[in-house]
């Protein structure tokens, strides 16, 4: 993308529609006055005075147990360097959206404006009562070390620079696997450090910790190795100086078993890494560009175990994985530290992740048949939804058994289960499909890509590699836009159906559409003037193995998009009627909502036949499909035709597929609320079991309710999702966003990966 483009874009996201990224929302009732005086004045005056008693119960009565304080000055910005505290803001903000996304802790960013270290830390001490925990963010070295320090000796709340810790954490985890695959013990093995910053020095000591010793541990920085013999060392550098007669990063790596990387780009050469020993481990985790390329590394050395920061190649050590997790394992016991055994439980968990199977979801996200302990999984991925369940209740045993923690947790299966419950888990689905889509790219035709707005979406689609975009229409004018929105045409294929240029492509689908349908009342003469239309041309392409999935339905009606793709594209074998579902990402989970577009008013077979489908996408995409079937009353024998038929369709399923979790008739809040689907109905087969879809008697109830749920309460709509297509095609709903859009595009592409494996 160029440059000015990418920029242009990033001010927009952070400006547009609110700037920023994070805010403040209401947790308690606040619509009548009797709500407002306990709130506020009088009504607030007895939290205060029980807290006035007994300091703790400020984790009773406030926010303060879940709200953690993400603080820097501005000295050590990303890759950035010194930029000041003001301009850290965004960073802080975008830090404060991981620790909610992945782990539902709420945030306050604070940037304080001193370089002076006695200032700091004053600064932090003061507002610290606010907070349940501390989070250092990008503070320079040497100074981050000593704030550290001392605020870890003079708080009661954890602490913990990320910058430091977390890259150590995560890198350790892959280290002792790394070190487990190749037959190596990790005291026994040579180790150079590239780099002498806080994340490298926090990561030498935690290595060392787990067992790697001194005399093997080589540190270089830009000046070369670390040697006791070199002046004026800082007492971090000193620590680690080394009496070996080595003077430079390539002296040191000569038959090195182990390279750490936090330095810089392009600083290993083939040379260097062909000097290692046998069965190289090297993480090379400088951003955004590894001290060696990745898959120059791996095509000079076949016996590497390889690890870089980057998320397009096996075993990204990425923070994420580490610093949301350890932090709701902290708060939940309310620890009053992070200790070195909170760190090293988190360093174990996260090792031990990695040997367990691993679940559908994350296979499908990642295009991989399965994934498996071994070289180019070392670490879980970061969207692994069981990080939430394993890690916080490792950092909170150890909490416990360290004596750092004031509760107690009794029922550890109960705490894993609403771990797994959180938000957190929940907002990661589209990541996982975008992530997918990116793993093999196809070609999507957008029928009308002379709307700019479906343009915008090819765009996106084409520069963040989810698709590869054959875009539709009339060509001058789509050049035209493309040049407006700076959408360069390099490699892009533009199709004009009407156009001289495209006779001949025209009459060899022409024929081959006449000869399909010419028993079914279509001339020749009719099919040469449909083949000019987009719906059926580009139809055409994806059945001509031209394209490989097609989008449309922007800008017209459901019902003039559906005609040409059910003549051309036609149903899977065994399907018999089409449906359409729309995936919701909502803070509850992604929830299925079914027929949302094709079919009015189904009956009890057509409604099972839904409900399969349904079960069926919600596997496509990992998850095992748990299915209410909804209706105005709870599992009734009401005459009404829409309970009769959902009763009847329900009784099909049961006796046929006894083996799916589906049932109803069901209210939805019954269907979506198990604590009271369990108090009245326990028979049901959805008790204990979190509804991921569900199926209503009619079209006008499903479209009615996936709209409420995109307007009323934001969530992110991916569909309309065709059902039971032969091919991979997919028609947007009238009028939608670039957003859905792009979403639908990593549908197409996905569906197309799918449909060819």
């Amino acid at each position: 993308m160029d440059s000015d483009k990418k920029k242009k874009e990033a001010l927009q996201y952070h400006a547009e529609p609110t700037p920023g990224k994070i805010k403040v929302v209401p947790t308690k009732k606040y619509d009548t006055q009797r709500d407002l005086s306990l709130a506020y004045s009088p009504g607030v005056a007895e939290p205060c005075l029980a807290i006035e008693k007994e300091f703790n119960d400020a984790y009773k009565y406030t926010a303060k147990g879940n709200l953690v304080a993400v603080i820097s000055n501005g000295t050590a910005v990303l890759g950035l360097g010194d930029i000041g505290a003001m301009a850290s803001k965004p960073v802080m903000e975008g830090k404060g959206l991981l620790f909610k996304i992945f782990a539902d802790i709420d945030v306050f960013d604070i940037e304080v404006d001193t370089k002076n270290v006695d200032a700091f830390i004053e600064t932090v001490k003061n507002i610290a009562p606010t907070f349940g925990g501390i989070n250092l963010e990008d503070i320079k070295a040497p100074e981050a070390f000593e704030i550290e320090r001392r605020l870890k000796e003079e708080l009661d709340i954890p602490v913990m620079h990320d910058d430091q810790h977390g890259t150590a954490i995560i890198s350790a985890a892959a280290l002792l696997n790394a070190c487990e695959l190749v037959g190596k013990k990790i005291s026994d093995v040579t180790i150079v450090i590239s780099g002498a910053g806080a994340a490298a020095v926090s990561c030498t000591r935690l290595y060392k910790s787990f067992g790697a010793l001194a005399k093997n541990i080589v540190m270089t920085d830009s000046k070369g190795v670390i040697r006791k013999d070199r002046g004026s060392l800082t007492p971090q550098k000193a620590e680690f100086a080394t009496d070996r007669d080595l003077d430079t990063l390539e002296d040191a790596l000569i038959n090195a078993d182990v390279f750490i990387g936090l330095s810089m780009a392009n600083l290993v050469t083939p040379k260097m890494l062909l000097s290692m020993a046998n069965d190289p481990i090297v993480f090379a985790m400088a951003n955004p560009n590894p001290e060696i390329d990745y898959d120059l590394a791996v095509k000079t050395r076949k016996d590497i175990i390889m690890a870089t920061g980057r998320s397009d190649h096996p075993n990204q050590v990425n923070n994420v994985l580490g610093f949301p997790f350890i932090f709701r394992g902290a708060l939940d016991v309310r620890a009053t530290a992070i200790n070195e055994e909170m760190k090293q439980a988190a360093v174990k968990a996260l090792a031990e992740l990695a040997k367990k199977p691993v679940p559908e979801q994350v296979n499908i996200a990642y295009n991989k048949t399965k994934l498996t302990f071994g070289k180019d999984y070392i670490i879980p991925k970061p969207f692994d939804p069981r990080l939430i369940g394993e890690i916080p209740v490792a950092v909170a045993k150890a909490a416990i058994d360290s004596g750092v923690a004031q509760i107690e947790i009794e029922d550890w299966n109960a705490y894993k289960q609403q771990l797994l419950g959180r938000l957190g888990d929940n907002n990661k689905f589209l990541e996982l499909l975008i992530d997918r889509a990116k793993q093999q790219p196809k070609r999507v035709v957008y029928a009308e890509a002379d709307q700019i707005q479906v343009l915008k979406a090819a765009q996106i689609a084409f520069e963040e590699g989810i698709a590869i975009p054959v875009l539709l229409g009339n060509k001058a004018m789509i050049l035209e836009l493309m040049n407006e929105i700076k959408f360069d045409a390099k490699g892009i294929e533009i199709i004009d159906p009407k156009s001289n240029d495209e006779a001949a492509r025209r009459d060899l689908y022409t024929e081959k559409y006449w000869q399909e349908r010419q028993r079914k009342g279509i001339t020749y003469y009719d099919a040469k003037s449909l083949m000019r239309e987009r719906n059926y041309f580009g139809a055409m392409m994806v059945n001509m193995g031209d394209a490989d999935a097609l989008l449309s339905g922007y800008s017209r009606s459901y019902n003039r998009v559906i005609k040409p793709v059910l003549e051309l594209i036609g149903l899977a074998p065994g399907i018999r009627r089409a449906a359409a579902t729309n995936l919701m990402i909502t803070d509850y989970g992604p929830l299925f909502v079914s027929d949302t577009s094709i079919n009015i008013t189904p009956s009890a077979k057509e409604l099972a036949k839904i409900t399969r489908m349904t079960a069926a996408t919600s596997r496509f995409f990992g998850i095992d499909p748990v299915i209410a079937m909804v209706s105005y009353t709870n599992f009734n024998t009401a005459k009404d035709m829409d309970v009769a038929k959902v009763n009847e369709a329900v009784s099909l399923l049961h006796r046929t597929y006894p083996e799916m979790v589906v049932d109803g008739p069901v209210q939805t809040d019954f269907a979506l609320n198990n604590k009271m689907l369990k108090e009245r109905f326990p028979f049901s087969k959805l008790v204990n079991k979190r509804v991921n879809a569900l199926v209503f008697p009619n079209l006008s109830a499903a479209n009615s309710t996936y709209k409420l749920l995109k307007e009323l309460h934001k969530a992110s709509s991916v569909g309309p999702i065709l059902m039971g297509m032969k091919k991979p095609v997919h028609i947007l709903q009238l009028g939608a966003s670039v957003e859905e859009m792009v979403n639908m595009t990593a549908i197409a592409v996905v569906d197309a990966q799918v449909k060819q494996q």
